[in-house]
């Protein structure tokens, strides 16, 4: 994939940052979207555990939400652990639960700090009580910031969500609530997970994989894809900056001619 090079510097705390000089407000996409892809591919290219790589991980998505800030994106989606992650290995799982619990605790104040809201999209089942109080926690104490919204996306699918949605709806037509010719693109949007949640602009995913892996396949249904090559915890602000240039130069026609 062919990047533009044009880049200037900035400085956030005396760290230097790449971000493009060249995009324009207009260009820069409001919801991005990214599946955060290849910790365990980056691992085991070290010779080392699975669980190193998600470590490194955290530190690439909180770099990519100071670069979102800086960019003046406003609301951000990843994919933390999708309703499919349940299938792997008992120990990876219960790693990725105290993992994501202790994640959200010592990241929150920070975020808080930078003005970033945290949001929680996913189904509560079979999640830990600890991890859900720390979203919880997480929502509540950074409700009031505006700056960028963060969807933290733990235990979500976008065909759960849908299904979800459908059995909601269902449940309202059988008491009344709403009828069947009122249920439209609208209508239904409202019975998602976060129906204030903006359509995805650019979507990103990392590891050289084409794919969506069911994620927000609602929301991402006018979004541009950019797949990028580096495993994720090898990405750096300058990969969302080049993907935000790729995303600058389509037409975006939404059906029209």
């Amino acid at each position: 994939m062919a990047f533009r090079e044009e880049s200037q510097e900035f400085t956030d705390g005396g760290a230097s940052r790449s971000l493009s000089s060249k995009v324009s407000n207009s260009q820069i996409p409001h919801h991005v979207a990214i599946v955060m892809d290849g910790n365990g591919r980056w691992a085991k290219k070290r010779g080392l555990p699975r669980t190193k790589g998600h470590e490194a991980g955290e530190r690439v998505l909180f770099e990519i939400v100071e670069a979102a800030l800086h960019l003046g994106i406003k609301e951000l989606s990843v994919f933390a652990f999708s309703t499919e992650n349940w299938r792997r290995s008992p120990d990876e799982v219960k790693f990725l639960m105290g993992f994501n619990r202790e994640v959200l605790r010592r990241r929150r104040d920070q975020m808080n700090e930078l003005g970033v809201r945290l949001r929680w999209i996913g189904r509560p089942q079979r999640l830990w009580k600890s991890v859900i109080e720390e979203l919880e926690e997480a929502q509540r104490v950074t409700r009031k910031n505006s700056k960028l919204i963060l969807n933290m996306c733990i235990n979500y699918g976008g065909r759960a969500e849908i299904a979800d949605a459908a059995a909601r709806i269902a449940t309202d037509v059988a008491k009344r609530r709403l009828k069947p010719s009122q249920i439209n693109e609208r209508s239904f949007a409202k019975y998602l997970e976060e129906p204030k949640m903006s359509d995805v602009d650019l979507f990103i995913r990392t590891s050289g994989e084409h794919r969506t892996s069911n994620f927000l396949i609602w929301q991402s249904a006018y979004a541009e894809f950019v797949f990028v090559d580096e495993l994720w915890p090898d990405v750096t602000p300058e990969t969302l900056r080049r993907a935000v240039d790729i995303y600058s130069k389509r037409e975006r026609r939404f059906g029209k001619a």
